[in-house]
C-alpha cells in the first residue's frame, strides 16, 4: 500500500513519522482554530487525536470553519471531525468528547495520557483551568488568543504568554496566570489591534441574535466577534507547525 506521509518523510525521516504516530494529541475546541489544528495534525500522521466540543455546525460558520458544509449543518462538530479524520488516515485513532471543557467537566480528562494539549476555547474560565490542568500534568500546552476581529494573518506570533502584547484577550490571561503563580505558557496571538464592527451590521445581529449568535453559555458574548476564511485558519496552522516541532524536538 501507497505510503500517504512519504512526502513528510522526507522532511523529517522515518522515525519522526513513527514518533508521531505514537503521539496523542488533545484538541480543545475545533471551531475556526481548532479545526484547522485538527486538520494539519491528522495529515502530518499524528497517531491519535482526542477532540473536545459540544458545539454543533451552524450557518455563521460557514465562512471560516473547516467542517462547515451545507451538508454538515446541524450536526456535532467532533462527529464530523472524526468523519474527516479517518477519511485522511484510516489508521487513526479519534476519542470524542462532546462537552465543553469547563471547571466542573474537567475530572472527565486525563491529562497524563496526552503528549500534548491544544487550547482553543473561548472562555477566559475553561483556559485558564486547561492551562492548569496541563501544567499540574506535566503535559506541554499551546494556547490560542483571540483570532475574532483580525484581518491580517501575518501578524500572528508565538509567544510566552508574558511578552504578548496588544491582544485583549492575552492581557486578561497575563492576569490572571500571574495570579495563580503559572511561569510560561507558549501562545499563539495576533498584535493587530481588533477592527470595528460595521454598524449596521452590528445593529443587525442585535436585533436577531438568535439567527447568528451561540447561546451564552458559560459567560459567552450573545453577539460573536467578526471573522473570516483565513485568520483563524493560519492560527490554527501556526499552532499545528509548532506542534509538531515540539513532539519532534
Amino acid at each position: 500500500m501507497p505510503n500517504q506521509f512519504i512526502r513528510t518523510e522526507l522532511i523529517y525521516g522515518s522515525e519522526a513519522i513513527e514518533k508521531l504516530n505514537a503521539s496523542r494529541v488533545a484538541v480543545f475546541g475545533i471551531g475556526g482554530v481548532g479545526g484547522y489544528v485538527v486538520e494539519a495534525l491528522a495529515r502530518t500522521g499524528v497517531g491519535t487525536l482526542d477532540l473536545i466540543d459540544d458545539d454543533t455546525v451552524n450557518y455563521s460558520n460557514l465562512n471560516r470553519q473547516i467542517y462547515a458544509l451545507h451538508s454538515t449543518l446541524g450536526r456535532p462538530k467532533v462527529d464530523v471531525a472524526e468523519e474527516r479524520c479517518k477519511d485522511i488516515n484510516p489508521d487513526i485513532t479519534v476519542h470524542k468528547h462532546r462537552v465543553f471543557f469547563l471547571p466542573e467537566t474537567q475530572d472527565s480528562f486525563d491529562f497524563s495520557s496526552y503528549a500534548y494539549v491544544v487550547d482553543c476555547i473561548d472562555t477566559v474560565t475553561g483556559k485558564i483551568q486547561l492551562v492548569m490542568k496541563a501544567q499540574e500534568a506535566g503535559v506541554p500546552i499551546i494556547s490560542s488568543m483571540g483570532a475574532g476581529n483580525k484581518t491580517d494573518p501575518s501578524l500572528f506570533k508565538i509567544a510566552d504568554i508574558y511578552k504578548t502584547e496588544v491582544d485583549p484577550l492575552a492581557r486578561v490571561m497575563r492576569r490572571e496566570l500571574k495570579k495563580r503563580g503559572v511561569k510560561h505558557l507558549k501562545v499563539v496571538y495576533s498584535t493587530e489591534l481588533p477592527t470595528t464592527p460595521v454598524s449596521e451590521i452590528l445593529a443587525k445581529l442585535e436585533s436577531e441574535p438568535s439567527s447568528t449568535a451561540r447561546p451564552n453559555k458559560q459567560n459567552r458574548s450573545k453577539l460573536p466577534p467578526g471573522s473570516n476564511a483565513f485568520v483563524p485558519s493560519s492560527a490554527g496552522l501556526i499552532i499545528a507547525s509548532e506542534i509538531i516541532k515540539d513532539l519532534l524536538s
